[in-house]
């Protein structure tokens, strides 16, 4: 059972990188940094979590990678949806949006 729970975080994570990435092109530290600012900080992405999953989501060819210059001037790399990556997040979309209703019909005592 650990490793779907697992398997559920890292794509979740998947999902939150791929709607960041919809706004436009933006480099790791700038994606951890609106997911915190949107969320109010309730959703942190820690280093160990957010390049692993940028490295899997451009290896399954759902974001492309550039390096450039971050706005404080350093080397970065800025990642953007592939074609792929954006068919990809109006999937997870609707999917998360089943099941966030099915758990709420549970919690809510709707079912």
């Amino acid at each position: 059972m650990a490793h779907h729970r697992t398997k559920l975080l890292h794509g979740t994570l998947d999902a939150l990188i791929l709607k960041t990435l919809h706004q436009g092109p933006r480099h790791g530290y700038a994606i951890a940094r609106w997911l915190g600012e949107v969320t109010k900080d309730a959703i942190q992405v820690e280093e160990g979590s957010l390049y692993p999953a940028l490295y899997r989501l451009e290896r399954k060819g759902l974001l492309q990678a550039e390096w450039g210059r971050s706005e404080l001037d350093r080397r970065a790399k800025f990642y953007t949806l592939t074609k792929k990556g954006r068919a990809n997040l109006e999937k997870e979309v609707e999917d998360w949006a089943r099941f966030a209703e099915a758990v709420s019909r549970v919690l809510m005592g709707e079912g």
